[in-house]
């Protein structure tokens, strides 16, 4: 034990989080530096065994990157491909022709639940927002109507369902199945992102937001460039193929004698790095003569650049786990947590949703909420599943002022600011509490 003390250990733990938000928030530290450094500082307090302290750090970094790092990595890469090759717009023009073009804003909520999937939600919104423009003035629709759900969307799978970083740092958080979380977390955030929709429709109208041409003629449809665009097929295959093998895995797991045909080989295909690197490889495929060089070095870097920071921060939340372990902090908490009578899966929940509103970041929120709530899952009687997922519903309420998403979408969009708060403000708090609505329903029927 790093200490006998509770009282020490949970306000430490208290000073952690803290002091951790405050050098985010007031001094623009970068995470990785504000997560680490309360860390080291609270080595310092009196009475605590040192050693025990610096071996659960070094045990819980080691043990928690081990197995995603690589992962995290490929993540990446296969995110960088997709932007560069027309993967997005392709999906998204495929997803415009398969619901039609009356009904946009669905299109474009749809296409934001795929993409996000794969790619940064503000990356995404950077990617379709000429075509949102180009939309929203064909149909005589303002932007509060066809932007909202994608915004929404872009950020709800962002969130929950990996490969993307935030969530992908959480299941090794938690030692959650990856292949569970897929396919919840997209169940999840797909009745949560057509919710969002749905308050588009109903707020959108209300709030002035005209489109602009300024971003007329700079889609690729516009261009002429469609017919450079990779098939319907090509686009979505980097996605749905690896997710399908990594799904495929846990469902035979389950259902499937440990020696079956099927089992031995979705064992080996469905592992997120074979899963991943077969996306990786499919993306590539769709790039042209003009990428040669790109992906050959900037594409690796910009991802590895990209992947790096995630994996500290991670690898600094697995510390930080195992810290909380080696202390009476996780029972006492734990159990006032129950006595209260409110349901368990709330706690992660809560955590996410106050990470994600103090420091703006959903990738902070979501690692958070799995850093802190992962001691605590065997006393609250939680799943790692269950705990991931509502730490991930609560990582998207609110996005507001200080979120770089936020300014990202505003600032495109050319939403005024009251108008950009009511709508992407509102449409984060929509689908954040649909999903954990979604979560606790799944959690109470003993699914997750």
């Amino acid at each position: 034990m790093i200490t006998d003390s509770a009282l020490v250990a949970i306000a430490g733990l208290v000073a952690i989080v803290a002091l951790l938000f405050l050098l985010i928030t007031r001094f623009k530290w970068h995470v990785f530096i504000a997560l680490l450094a309360p860390i080291l500082l609270f080595a310092m307090v009196p009475g605590l065994d040192r050693k025990a302290l610096i071996t659960a750090f070094e045990r819980g970094f080691g043990s928690t990157i081990q197995s995603i790092a690589i992962v995290i990595v490929l993540g990446s890469l296969l995110a960088e491909a997709l932007k560069h090759t027309g993967g997005v717009e392709r999906i998204t023009t495929s997803m415009i022709r398969w619901v039609g073009r009356q009904r946009m804003p669905l299109a474009l909520t749809l296409s934001g639940f795929v993409i996000g999937i794969a790619i940064f939600s503000d990356v995404g919104y950077v990617i379709l927002n000429p075509l949102v423009h180009s939309a929203a003035l064909s149909s005589g629709l303002n932007m509060g109507v066809m932007a909202t759900g994608l915004v929404g969307a872009l950020q709800m799978t962002h969130a929950i369902v990996p490969p993307t970083p935030g969530p992908l740092a959480a299941v090794a958080l938690v030692g959650a199945d990856l292949g569970t979380v897929i396919v919840y977390g997209s169940l999840i955030s797909i009745v949560a992102a057509l919710a969002g929709w749905v308050f588009a429709l109903l707020v959108g109208p209300h709030i002035e937001s005209p489109p602009s041409r300024e971003f007329v003629g700079q889609s690729f449809a516009e261009r002429g460039l469609e017919g450079e665009l990779p098939s319907t097929w090509r686009a979505y295959a980097p996605i749905v193929i690896p997710l399908a093998l990594i799904a495929g895995q846990s469902a035979a797991a389950a259902a499937l004698p440990a020696g079956h045909v099927v089992n031995v080989a979705l064992t080996y295909l469905g592992w997120p790095v074979v899963a991943l690197g077969i996306g990786v490889l499919l993306a590539y495929r769709n790039t042209t003569a003009g990428h040669a060089e790109a992906r050959t070095s900037t594409w690796v870097e910009d991802a590895l650049r990209t992947s790096a920071m995630i994996i500290m921060v991670t690898g600094l939340g697995g510390s930080l786990s195992q810290i909380l372990r080696q202390t009476p902090a996780v029972d006492v908490i734990a159990r006032s947590v129950a006595e209260t009578g409110l349901p368990a899966i709330f706690l992660p929940f809560v955590i996410g949703v106050a990470g994600n509103m103090i420091t703006g970041s959903t990738t902070v929120g979501v690692i958070t909420a799995a850093s802190i709530a992962a001691p605590m899952m065997k006393t609250l009687g939680l799943s790692p599943e269950a705990t991931m997922l509502a730490g991930a519903a609560g990582s998207m309420i609110v996005k507001y002022v200080n979120s770089s998403y936020f300014w990202v979408c505003t600032s495109l969009s050319r939403v005024p600011l009251r108008g950009a708060l009511i709508l992407f403000g509102g449409v984060t708090f929509v689908g954040g509490t649909v999903a954990m609505a979604a979560v606790y329903a799944l959690w109470a029927a003993g699914l997750i």
